[in-house]
């Protein structure tokens, strides 16, 4: 062969070879609520709601503007019930769930063109939408960086900072609470996205000494469109002082709905973290054919990110549909999903990391336990592989000729222990 000729063969042979994989990143998942901890917690909101209630009212909901309170009785009890669970001065509930919940906040304290402090990362895209619309001036800081926080919090700019509690990077490692603490001391109050976080983790942002907690109660099993702002009694005074129309209230009958599928909650997150960990654990020890790599993050939920070794990760939900899983969410934690969320990675999480998109999996084990999340992923990569087989490899030419092999028919990629249908 020329020198020529073996110049142009190595570069077909670079440009044909496959991109190598991506990693994935290390990333730092939040603090989970062991299973006695979730259980205290439920009976210590129960001890809160006898504070509030008599028995007969739990059976009731009123509705309505009703005159001193501006809202219906029983939604004002609920309201009450919050406050006193999450330690702080008041609480509000809200229409548009936890989006309506973060706008009304933000509403209630920034004005126009005013500065807000936030971490540099892709903002979640609904809070992007409320942001644009409030006209709010962001500035950012890297939160992981606590030198960069303390400065740009020291430079006098801002009255107020806002902290999104789970993850906006993969790679994120900040402690919301360190953050909050920085923020106090330099006299910045603070609004906390708790969305995914609240009851998921040991302290949600009030709890940690934020002026407010925004969250979605249909993301905690509640009703649809219900969300909470809890906090600093001025802030939720202005919420509640802005949200004045009797068609923008949570009528009793929502905020009882809301209250009644608390109760439950901290257990069942409990039992979700448990089984993701086991899952993920498994994942690690080569326990499914096809998986390259498996972290546990709070990108949005608490979930499992799966990188396979091929880049077919955009087939695998359908194929895990076909098998029990869930296609796509409705709430990610509502009270429809039950089956275990087999889904593409967050728009925010790819955003930040695009390369992943083709490799990643993002997988919830919902109420689900690690052996059936296991199984609908081992038999989704089945399907998905037997449909894109892989070539036998080539045989090398004799030395000295540089002749192309005859092709080879395709076969499937071997796996041990797939699973009988």
């Amino acid at each position: 062969m020329t020198d020529e000729r073996a110049t142009r063969a190595g570069e077909r042979a670079r440009r044909d070879a496959p991109t190598p994989p991506p990693s994935l990143p290390p990333t730092h998942p939040l603090p989970t609520v062991p299973l006695e901890d979730a259980v205290s917690r439920q009976f210590r909101l129960l001890e809160c709601t006898a504070r509030h209630f008599e028995g007969q009212q739990l059976f009731e909901a009123d509705a309505g503007v009703v005159p001193g309170l501006g809202r219906p009785r029983t939604t004002a009890r609920v309201e009450a019930v919050l406050a006193d669970f999450f330690g702080a001065q008041d609480a509000a509930l809200v229409q548009g769930a936890g989006t309506g919940a973060i706008r009304a906040a933000l509403a209630a304290v920034l004005g126009p063109g005013e500065p807000l402090l936030i971490h540099d990362a892709p903002v979640y895209r609904t809070t992007e939408v409320t942001l644009r619309g409030l006209g709010a001036k962001t500035a950012t800081a890297d939160f992981n960086d606590p030198a960069e926080l303390r400065a740009a919090l020291a430079s006098g700019r801002f009255r107020y900072a806002y902290v999104q509690h789970t993850r906006q990077r993969l790679a994120d490692s900040y402690a919301p609470g360190e953050v909050l603490a920085a923020c106090r001391e330099a006299g910045v109050r603070t609004v906390v996205d708790d969305n995914y976080a609240a009851l998921r983790v040991p302290e949600c942002g009030v709890e940690l000494g934020a002026d407010a907690s925004c969250f979605s109660l249909f993301k905690l099993h509640g009703p649809e469109g219900v969300g909470l702002v809890v906090g600093a009694a001025d802030i939720v005074g202005r919420v509640r002082a802005d949200n004045y129309s009797g068609g923008g209230q949570v009528q009793g009958h929502q905020a009882l709905d809301a209250l009644r599928a608390l109760t439950h909650v901290p257990v069942l997150w409990s039992l979700q973290s448990r089984a993701g960990a086991e899952a993920a654990e498994r994942l690690a020890a080569g326990e499914v054919p096809g998986v390259a790599e498996v972290r546990l993050a709070n990108a949005q939920d608490r979930c499992l990110l799966v990188r396979l070794d091929r880049p077919l990760a955009r087939e695998v939900p359908d194929a895990a549909a076909r098998h029990g899983a869930a296609p796509y969410p409705v709430g990610s934690n509502s009270r429809y999903e039950v089956a275990p969320l087999f889904y593409r990675m967050s728009s925010s999480a790819l955003d930040d990391r695009p390369e992943l998109a083709d490799w990643t999996v993002r997988i919830n084990p919902m109420r689900a336990g690690a052996d059936l999340v296991l199984d609908i992923l081992r038999r989704a990569l089945r399907d998905v592989y037997a449909a894109h087989p892989l070539p036998r490899p080539l045989p090398h030419p004799p030395p000295g000729t540089d002749a192309a092999p005859a092709p080879q028919t395709p076969q499937p990629p071997q796996t041990s222990d797939a699973p009988e249908d």
